[in-house]
């Protein structure tokens, strides 16, 4: 999986009420009405400025708090290409893996707002194309790859009738 994209930064401790605020998680099923909303009280104008492919890059503990899918859901349908941090909350984790969101656990000192990333998933590299350098993150294993590669693990099954991971 190669992504590419600009940056959207934030810090530590991002919960899933920032990721997407309970006021809206109960009111609709739509993700992308959701979507609007991803990260508005962190950010308010975050849904205007993300584009198609962009990151959210962010510090340790990223999606902690509850455990609902909606806050991947939500982040994949904004078009978020994956989530870049230091550390992820494990059950957050498991959502997004679950949901087909690309998670890339790194160093994220080195990236700053709007620097534009490229991220090769299954080489387990990050190119900040805006300094020129490049960061090692932590490799998913092949099965986390696997099911990533098929929009997560429901699509995974559908295609295979079974949990084939070979």
């Amino acid at each position: 999986m190669d992504l590419k994209g600009k940056t959207h930064k934030f810090g530590d401790d991002v919960n899933t009420d920032y990721i997407i605020s309970g006021r809206y998680k109960f009111k609709t099923l739509d993700m992308r009405e959701l979507a609007k909303h991803v990260m508005e009280d962190l950010d308010p104008d975050f849904y205007d400025k993300v584009n198609k492919g962009d990151f959210i890059v962010a510090g340790k503990n990223f999606g902690c708090g509850s455990s609902r899918e909606q806050a991947p859901l939500a982040i994949i349908n904004a078009d978020v290409s994956a989530v870049i941090a230091k550390s992820f909350a494990r059950i957050f984790y498991r959502n997004c893996i679950n949901t087909g969101l690309p998670l890339v656990e790194c160093n994220t000192d080195l990236i700053d707002e709007n620097d534009e990333l490229q991220v090769e998933l299954d080489k387990g590299v990050l190119h900040n194309l805006t300094k020129n350098i490049d960061i090692e993150i932590t490799p998913l294993p092949p099965v986390m790859l696997k099911i990533l590669s098929d929009g997560g693990l429901v699509e995974h099954f559908k295609k295979y009738g079974t949990f084939n991971f070979d």
